[in-house]
């Protein structure tokens, strides 16, 4: 079972405060947080709602410690110095994200693909009718996600860190890419294009020429062995469904 999102959605002026309130009531999940002046305007949501009497500064830690998504109705420059100080890794920081004052654009600042800050901007942009200003290159260039491959479907990525950000560049550059999926669900591509021309995907490792590509994601339930992993320096991702992920 998935465990829900923390999510919290956060001003500090009277016309963010009001944004928020308009928000809120689409996401009754998500928790407030605005200045105690403000609270008023949260009358007849459902949310919670943490309402504080000191300076904003004093917020963001509990903020980025307490919340999977934090949705800043805030300056997008005023966000960046005031989580800079906050920041660890991107394994561990929260999704950050920013709404400009005219509720027009939702951009993700932090944590776009492992913290899912890109995902959330499209659904707050939904719900706000707004656009989601995403820069990830493979969200942009509409590729595979190398460090979030099937994290949807409980997938576990297996590879060096270094691994995961060689190989995304090869394939946010458009270098052949194999594609091995021998175990998990053949549903993981869920964009309504087709993959990309670089992406050639296969049943077998074994029908691999490896000559001819530059890196190799590999969706297997076998063990690796370490001369595989040897063969390929910084050119193989393996990608572990499952026991239950049948193809």
């Amino acid at each position: 079972m998935n465990t829900p999102v923390r999510v919290a959605l956060v001003a500090i002026t009277k016309h963010g405060a009001q944004q928020t309130a308009d928000l809120a009531r689409q996401m009754p999940e998500a928790s407030v947080c605005v200045a105690d002046k403000f609270a008023p305007l949260m009358a007849g949501l459902s949310n919670p709602v943490r309402a504080y009497s000191g300076p904003f500064r004093d917020e963001i830690g509990a903020l980025m410690a307490d919340f999977d998504q934090v949705v800043f109705f805030v300056s997008l420059g005023a966000v960046v110095r005031l989580i800079a100080p906050h920041l660890k890794s991107k394994d561990e920081d929260p999704g950050v994200l920013v709404v400009d004052d005219a509720a027009q654009f939702v951009i993700p600042v932090l944590s776009g693909h492992v913290g899912g800050a890109n995902a959330m901007a499209e659904h707050v942009a939904a719900l706000l009718g707004a656009t989601a200003v995403l820069t990830t290159a493979s969200d942009v260039g509409k590729t595979i996600p190398v460090d979030i491959l099937g994290r949807e479907l409980g997938w576990k990525v297996e590879a060096p860190k270094i691994n995961i950000t060689r190989v995304s560049a090869h394939v946010v550059n458009g270098e052949p890419i194999a594609l091995v999926q021998e175990a998990g669900s053949p549903h993981w591509w869920t964009r309504p294009t087709p993959l990309p021309a670089n992406i050639h995907t296969f049943t077998r490792f074994a029908d691999v020429d490896l000559a001819q590509f530059k890196a190799v994601l590999w969706i297997t339930d076998a063990e690796v062995p370490v001369e595989r992993w040897t063969a390929l320096p910084e050119r193989l991702v393996v990608y572990r469904p499952p026991c239950a992920d049948v193809a």
